[in-house]
């Protein structure tokens, strides 16, 4: 109650505020003149066929439901993509396919991380050459122990000057069991081919740390969650990539326009409702909640590829509960 205070009270200094994070890259930015990224992504999910194929005619369908909704742009090929199960051709057609759907004006950001550093450059030339207007980079991390802020300056700069499009750094411990460490993040927030970060951590502190800090650089923060959206936008963040955007979307756009407007007690309310739902979709249930409240709001989202597996009776009694106790359902 109290942060939502501080924020009504100061909502002049958070309408300056946030209207000055939707800045305008400088000429330092070479590679993408003007390009903005404020506004929300959904993840997009990658939906299969019961033989587990990539199921092209329901990512069609879904597609068209998304260009009713006043959405930046899309992301494929993040967490939610399930992109660890895809193969590389896999990851290029969907690609290619979401790009030939894709409304014109709309961006699209696709995730090209891979382990080694040559491979993510081969598959960030192949994104790019495939449509991407952006590449979203995640943290390697299965030698975690022997990855430190040296090596993924060093990895992130490699691929970033090798990259024909603008990167954003991923930074998602909860999956990578890694988080991009911020002298890390300050460091590459220099480079004339990064644009910004996509922050699903869920520090507030370090959200806002990571503004303030880079405020010089036209580098622009994305939160990775609904979950902590306005919290994010209250300290200077441009936008999101939310998971749950593939079920909510209209509400999380208005959410992002209460916020912008400074009509924080009405987006208090709304992130309130917001706050179970995504967790059951994320952090609670994962994926396969996604993709089954998908189905429940007019969506295909349909089964996960193994090794991932369906609810339980209960788990799927439990995200029924998340989302009707909140009024969503």
């Amino acid at each position: 109650m109290l942060s939502a205070r501080l924020c009504r009270s100061a909502a002049p200094l958070c309408r300056g505020a946030l209207g000055g994070a939707r800045r305008t890259p400088s000429r330092r930015r070479a590679a993408a003149p003007g390009l903005d990224l404020s506004g929300i992504y959904p993840p997009i999910v990658t939906p299969f066929t019961a033989r587990e194929d990539v199921d092209y005619q329901k990512l069609e369908e879904n597609l068209q439901k998304y260009a009713q909704v006043p959405f930046k742009g899309l992301v494929v090929h993040g967490s939610n993509g399930e992109y660890p199960y895809l193969t590389e051709e896999e990851r290029v057609e969907v690609l290619k396919a979401v790009r030939r759907s894709l409304p014109t004006g709309k961006l699209l950001m696709a995730g090209s991380g891979c382990e080694s550093t040559r491979a993510t450059i081969q598959l960030t030339e192949k994104m790019a050459a495939a449509g991407a207007d952006v590449v979203l980079v995640v943290t390697p991390c299965f030698y975690k122990g022997k990855i430190d802020s040296h090596s993924l300056i060093r990895h992130f700069t490699q691929v970033a000057d090798s990259s024909p499009v603008p990167v954003v750094l991923y930074s998602v411990p909860a999956n990578t069991g890694l988080e991009l460490p911020l002298d890390a993040v300050l460091h590459l927030s220099q480079h004339p081919n990064i644009l910004g970060i996509k922050d699903s951590g869920g520090d507030i502190t370090r959200i806002g740390l990571i503004v303030h800090k880079t405020k010089t650089q036209d580098f622009q923060v994305l939160a990775g969650s609904a979950g902590f959206l306005m919290a994010a936008y209250c300290v200077g963040a441009v936008g999101g990539v939310c998971a749950l955007a593939n079920v909510l979307g209209q509400e999380l756009c208005e959410l992002e326009r209460l916020c912008m407007s400074g009509c924080w007690e009405e987006a208090r309310v709304l992130q309130q409702r917001l706050i179970e739902p995504n967790a059951a979709v994320t952090r609670k249930l994962g994926v396969p909640a996604l993709k089954q409240a998908m189905e429940w709001f007019g969506y295909h989202g349909g089964a996960a590829r193994s090794p991932l597996q369906p609810l339980t009776r209960a788990e799927t009694q439990q995200l029924r509960e998340d989302f009707s106790s909140n009024g969503w359902l």
